[in-house]
């Protein structure tokens, strides 16, 4: 059919030429009724109408519409918080002057909602007035606000069969317990979508420590007399699960060949503890085999069998997808995020074959983001069978966080804090500040971390950090530094992270009558330039709270420009090994060293210590070499650390946690004066440490017994350390 004339009536803002730009009609040309469709569907995606009817009669096409009221004013009533009403009003859609409709005004209405509530208001309440001036067909917005008192959580509590004890669980979630010094933390509020993110997370913990069939039955809130509330999550654990016969099926006409590694993994993890983080390696694995374009439209199936009550036959079946093309993937719901950022996420893009495990994987990239609230996809028809359109619908959350801390213990007490920004300027950029100052140090950094650099998917970090060292009233020295850095990082192979470094450091050191003749002889300014490296390859079953698996590191730096020319290397590796009885073993070792390449001294700030937490039963810097009853470190460290949690001995106590260990460690190598250097005997201890959840913060001591040590060290049989969060 064709019309060689347009009428169209209803409108009343927009005119009759603005209506045929926007459905890009054209006089004397055929159409269908497929493309009348598509007309009619053009004039509804501009949002301005509220129905559009099309008919064709004596070749003229006529346009009967209904326009949208447009917004003449909107008001957020009830906010105090000038803060707080203008990042509502900069992420809700509906505007002043734009068209209001029902759809997007509800949508707008319950992301109100959620961030009043992600800001401590649980049970705010929210009405609502559109004042309608038919004349002019045009709205008056007004949202009436009820903040209520803030939703403090007094309590966390775990009830059910849980089997994990109160102070594991509290570390896995991130909602906390309100205490009158955590006045700027903002998990101590109640806020679904963190309670939900806490559910996730601890069935995430109990299926990679065994419990496939663990439920979070329910998590409520209880409201106390004194005006706060207890969260509650009742934790149905289930029993422990192994993994018994594992296997793949493919389709007919798959080569096997591509499959081997699979297989391989397959029989390696028979009869072994059940973990998620298992089956997604078998996945991850699939997924090269996806991106290999060996198989282009696949998807995977994973079927569990339970055998015995507590085993598990496992299926991974490869299975052929609808074939068909991404035409187009839309990003909707993004206010602050810039659209490249959210792209950058996906590995099935537009104009590629639709595969659903890299389609899936994609989805699972833009979530570890860590920016979004939620992440929901939807598949719909494109211009042809063979294409599909892709939207992609994301909601943002608060990215930004405000930390304060402070400690104390057998080593003295620490205070310090940080700010931390996960999506800076919508780009994605991580920025985080921190400062510490403890008794006789300051020490702050800040550090700036771009993702996926010039599409490369390499992480572009910089980093200034400043140091200050006074031991003028001890020991007679003081050392101040200043120093920046540029650097990358990226998975040079599976699971090996590559973190090439170049720093360059401008660094005093001053002296007064008391330092040593050697102190006195460095004193001065120096300014040094290094190239650093780190390889860390990583095989634990999970980053937090690893229960099996093991990691290597291995870290040098090279001086470019340095007046004493100092060369460092460390390595470093440590092994995880689940034991009977909920028990986990820890044995790791390391060893560290700087040497002057020349024939300079190795410089006061370079000098190596045994860190705190590798060598127990010794108070902290006082093992090695003295001069000038200064404890000066040395060019060389060795650690040895072995330790096994113990099963629950205390179940009634659900905030502690009992552990054994045995530390060794070496400090040797003082190479401007050797005879400093006569106790390279290796210290040890052996003891046993508690960890207690406190109502102040977690509490940590160890009880002791040096083994072995030399006349000059000073034992500790006693530590402990309390720190907490504001």
């Amino acid at each position: 059919m064709s019309f060689n004339s347009i009428k169209v009536d209803g409108n009343k803002r927009i005119s009759k030429e603005s209506i045929i730009v926007f459905g890009n009609i054209k006089i004397n040309k055929d159409y269908n009724q497929s493309d009348l469709n598509q007309i009619l569907k053009t004039l509804y995606e501009t949002n301005f109408f509220k129905e559009v009817k099309l008919n064709v009669n004596n070749n003229v096409l006529n346009i009967s519409i209904v326009e949208n009221p447009i917004i003449e004013s909107l008001e957020i009533n009830g906010i105090t918080s000038k803060k707080l009403t203008e990042a509502l009003l900069d992420k809700i859609e509906l505007k002043s002057r734009k068209s209001y409709i029902e759809s997007i005004f509800l949508k707008d209405l319950n992301l109100i909602k959620n961030i009043v509530k992600s800001s401590g208001y649980y049970f705010a309440e929210i009405n609502t007035k559109a004042i309608k001036n038919l004349e002019q067909n045009s709205i008056k917005l007004i949202y009436d606000v009820d903040l209520g008192n803030k939703a403090k959580i007094n309590e966390i509590q775990f009830i059910g069969d849980k089997k994990i004890k109160d102070r594991k669980l509290k570390n896995i979630i991130t909602s906390e317990e309100d205490r009158f010094w955590k006045f700027i933390s903002n998990r101590i509020f109640l806020d679904r979508e963190r309670i939900n993110l806490d559910k996730r997370l601890l069935t995430s913990y109990y299926k990679n420590n065994g419990y496939y069939d663990v439920s979070i039955e329910n998590s409520f809130v209880e409201f106390k007399n004194d005006g706060s509330f207890k969260l509650i999550f009742n934790i149905n654990s289930g029993n422990k699960f192994t993994f018994n016969k594992l296997k793949i099926t493919l389709p007919d006409d798959y080569d096997p060949k591509y499959f081997v590694k699979i297989n391989d993994l397959l029989k390696k993890i028979e009869n072994q503890k059940y973990s998620l983080n298992r089956i997604n390696k078998i996945l991850k694995e699939i997924d090269k085999i996806a991106l290999l374009k060996q198989y282009e439209f696949i998807d995977a199936v994973v079927s569990e069998n339970i055998i015995q009550n507590n085993k598990l036959d496992i299926t991974f079946s490869l299975i052929e997808t609808e074939k068909f093309y991404v035409e187009r993937i839309n990003v909707l719901g993004n206010q602050h995020t810039l659209e490249e950022v959210i792209r950058n996420s996906f590995i099935v893009d537009e104009g590629d074959p639709y595969n659903e495990i890299l389609f899936n994987k994609s989805i699972n990239n833009l979530k570890a983001k860590n920016i979004f609230g939620s992440v929901d996809s939807k598949i719909k028809d494109g211009s042809s069978a063979s294409l599909k359109i892709i939207d992609i619908n994301v909601t943002e959350k608060p990215t930004g966080e405000i930390s304060l801390g402070a400690g104390v213990g057998t080593s003295g007490g620490t205070f310090g804090g940080g700010i931390k920004e996960n999506n800076f300027l919508g780009k994605g950029i991580k920025l985080d500040t921190n400062i510490a100052i403890s008794q006789n140090a300051v020490k702050g950094q800040f550090i700036y971390a771009k993702p996926n650099f010039n599409y490369t998917e390499n992480t572009l970090f910089t980093t200034l950090k400043s140091t200050s060292r006074d031991k003028l009233d001890e020991s007679g020295y003081k050392t101040s530094s200043l120093g920046f850095s540029l650097g990358t990082a990226f998975e040079q192979y599976e699971n090996l992270i590559l973190k090439p470094e170049l720093s360059t450091e401008l660094e005093s050191l001053k002296t007064t009558s008391a330092a040593s003749a050697n102190y006195k002889k460095q004193e001065g300014s120096y300014f040094d330039t290094y190239l650093n490296y780190s390889l860390d390859y990583d095989l634990r079953n999970q980053r937090l709270r690893a229960s099996d698996g093991y990691r290597t590191t291995f870290y040098q730096e090279l001086p470019i420009i340095s007046e004493s020319n100092e060369i460092v290397n460390s390595f470093g590796a440590t092994k995880y090994q689940p034991l009977v009885s909920d028990m986990v073993g820890r044995l790791s070792f390391s060893i560290k060293a700087v040497n002057a390449i020349t024939d300079n001294d190795v410089r006061v700030s370079k000098r190596l210590f045994v860190p705190q937490n590798s060598l127990r039963g010794f108070e902290r810097g006082k093992v090695g070499p003295i001069e000038n009853n200064d404890f000066i470190g040395g060019n060389y460290v060795s650690t040895f650390n072995l330790s096994s949690t113990l099963p629950q001995l205390l179940p009634s106590f659900q905030n502690t946690d009992i552990s054994i260990f045995f530390d060794a460690a070496n400090i040797w190598g003082v190479d401007y004066n050797s005879t400093l250097d006569d106790n390279q005997k290796i210290r040890s201890a052996a003891g046993v440490a508690l960890d207690l959840m406190t109502p102040i913060g977690p509490l940590n001591f160890s009880l002791s017994q040096a083994i072995s040590k030399t006349s000059t060290d000073v034992t500790e049989s006693f530590r402990f350390n309390l720190g907490t969060t504001f």
